[in-house]
């Protein structure tokens, strides 16, 4: 069984987080649509439920992990979840990681992965990039995370936004190991 970490911190962008979650775990406990089972803890900060409640027009899905509580089997080196992916993932999220200050679970289980050597996916959302940001995305990069901006594709000519923020989270899912990016997504692909 797989263990995925799917953290959303206050960035814009709630709707890769909806649609992430949408499509690796069911909100009654986390049995994936893919092939075997995926064993999945969703995590919110306080901000990102109230942007999440903005930009989707709903509460985030339930049940969510305190992340204010590190009492959390993810926390510990000993166990380790085999994938994080942090989406949307705000700036000054990505500097406590970046500078290894742990204030909450979220950057806690990211350190957790970094230094355990399992996959960190974080995805920012802003722009344009200052060069502290730069900075912290290299640092975090040369650590051993993978940085993946929302940053969706056109050659697959999307008729709509959902198309498109379908296409960006199958690159991540693809990126997690979760499921194989769907040819019609792929340049040249058909």
């Amino acid at each position: 069984m797989k263990r995925i970490v799917i953290a959303v911190t206050g960035a814009s962008g709630q709707i890769y987080a909806k649609k992430i979650i949408g499509r690796i775990c069911s909100t009654d406990g986390g049995i994936s649509e893919y092939t075997g089972s995926i064993l999945t803890d969703v995590i919110f900060t306080d901000t990102a439920r109230s942007v999440y409640l903005d930009e989707i027009g709903e509460e985030p899905p339930q049940p969510l992990i305190d992340n204010n509580n590190y009492y959390n089997r993810n926390a510990s080196g000993s166990n380790a979840a085999d994938v994080m992916i942090i989406i949307p993932c705000t700036m000054g999220t990505i500097g406590r990681i970046a500078s290894g200050a742990t204030t909450d679970l979220i950057s806690r289980i990211a350190e957790v992965q970094l230094k355990e050597r399992k996959t960190l996916i974080i995805v920012p959302r802003e722009t344009p990039y200052s060069l502290i940001h730069l900075r912290n995305l290299t640092t975090l990069t040369e650590a051993g995370a993978i940085i993946a901006p929302a940053s969706p594709s056109f050659y697959m000519h999307p008729a709509n936004l959902d198309e498109l923020v379908d296409n960006f989270v199958s690159r991540i899912l693809d990126l997690a190991g979760i499921a194989q990016l769907p040819a019609n997504y792929r340049w040249g692909g058909k």
